[in-house]
Parts: structure tokens; sequence; C-alpha cells
């Protein structure tokens, strides 16, 4: 069977399951990661034949991604930021939307010459290494409750080249007592309600801890507000993603916590994404 028979049939398993409208790109993907090869490598040799011993791993592959399993735990890689970074699934998979924290941070990161950033709840690591590589002046400290989701970010900042001091613990437990000019965490949101409305493949596949936190979804921010509020220096930042609709409880949350000059900054469907507060 030539590569070119291989990708159609792939792409009319693929076609079958959850996400026909990635079948093509999917199937494709999949290919690529098995043999090893670029897209221009492909595209110049479309009748070579697929290896019988390779046959297997791809039928195997395509099959995970026909019962929805996310394409980057297939593959163990993802891109953020522009950067590589290794995913498995222990980590929550970064989101684009996520891009707009990180830039946040980076703007008020401006606001000091040396800024120490706090990453709470870092998970892959995603946000913590790509500030580390737009602020190298910085001084980056990143902490989650996860060991395994530990290993994985360290694995990515070395990847990455950058280095970040990783803490294993809840929140900000591990930094008691220590002061950081920007806190900033993407924490679990989703209501616990809203489970069976999930995508399957975010449902079945992502961290439960990374994705659920009780009723409306504000438990950890009703715990994560008001200790950075105390681990912040007077005229510190902190930055938070939030979900669809939530933004007057986080910004009720953190007004609550004695934070001002509260602002939101929205993804490029004009969805408030993003808040940032400060210190007094």
């Amino acid at each position: 069977m030539t590569l070119r028979e291989w990708l159609r049939k792939s792409e009319e398993r693929l076609c079958a399951g959850p996400h026909p409208e990635r079948a093509r790109r999917d199937a494709e993907t999949l290919l690529l990661h098995t043999l090893g090869k670029g897209k221009a490598w492909l595209m110049a040799r479309p009748e070579e034949r697929l290896d019988d011993g390779l046959k297997g791993i791809c039928i195997e592959l395509v099959e995970r991604r026909f019962l929805g399993e996310p394409i980057q735990y297939i593959t163990g890689e993802t891109e953020f930021y522009g950067l590589p970074f290794r995913i498995t699934s222990d980590v929550l998979i970064p989101r684009p939307e996520t891009e707009h924290l990180v830039e946040k941070a980076v703007n008020l990161a401006a606001n000091f010459p040396t800024p120490r950033i706090l990453d709470v709840g870092t998970g892959s690591g995603a946000i913590a290494v790509a500030l580390a590589c737009k602020l190298p002046h910085a001084q980056l400290t990143a902490t989650d409750l996860s060991e395994l989701a530990l290993a994985i970010a360290r694995e990515n900042a070395k990847r990455n080249g950058v280095t970040i001091r990783f803490l294993e613990g809840d929140l900000l437990a591990p930094v008691a007592d220590e002061r950081f000019e920007i806190v900033v965490s993407n924490p679990p949101y989703v209501p616990a309600p809203d489970r069976a409305s999930v995508a399957v493949e975010v449902r079945e596949y992502e961290p439960t801890l990374a994705l659920f936190a009780g009723e409306d979804g504000l438990d950890v921010y009703r715990r994560l507000i008001p200790a950075a509020f105390d681990a912040l220096v007077p005229g510190g930042f902190i930055a938070l993603e939030f979900g669809y609709g939530q933004a007057p409880a986080v910004a009720e949350l953190i007004a609550a916590s004695s934070f001002f000059e509260i602002e939101f900054a929205s993804d490029l469907q004009g969805i408030p994404r993003v808040a940032c507060a400060r210190h007094p």
C-alpha cells in the first residue's frame, strides 16, 4: 500500500470518528509521526510504499484517534507560544487562548527590572516556559500538586533551554513566606455539573484535577486569589485565566481580596478570558 492510499484509508476511518472535519489533517499527522518525517518529505513521495512493519503502528494510532484520544497525547507533542512541548495524559493540553495570559504577564513584567514570577498549577510548564523564553531577565518559579506533571514541566524547560524552579505542592503552599512581583495561573475552572457537555476527548482523556473545580468552577479561585494577595509585593500583579461567563464572579473574588485596578483581556472572539489586578 502506498502512502497516498494509506492516507485515504485513514481519512475515511477518521471521518466516522468524533472529528470528521480534522480527518485528513489528523491522518497525515499520525502518518508523519510514525515515519518520523516532515510534510515536505511526504508531498514528494506519495507513491512510496508503507513498510509492513509500520503498518500495524499506523493502524493502532488511527484507532486511538478514532475513539477520541487527543492527537497531542497520541504523538506526545504540541506547540504553544511557538515553542515545542512534550505532552502526556498527566497534563492538560495547552490551549491557544492561554497565550493571551502569557502576553498579559509579559506586559505586566515591564513594570519591574527583574520580576519574580510565580506560575501556580503549571501542568506541562507551558506558561512558565513561555515566560522564561520571553523574559530571560525574570526569575520563574512554578508549582503543581502533581509530581508526574512536574516531571513533564521540567522536561519542557530543559527542551526549551530555560531555567525554572519547580516545586511540588498545593497552590502557593510550596512558596510560603516568599514574595513575587507577578502571580499567574490557569487553574481548573470547569463547573462539575458541566462534565457531560464537555467534549469527549477532554472529558475522557485529560486530567480531571486540571479541569473541574466544584459546582461553579471557582473553587480553586477562592483559595488562590487571597493566597496570591499575601504572596505579592506592594504594586505586584495577579493574572488569571478563566472560563466563559465567569468574568463577573472572578472580578468579585479579586475585589474581595483587596486587589484594585481590575482589568480583563479578551480572546480573538472578543470573549473575556484573562483577569489581572494590582496589589495596593
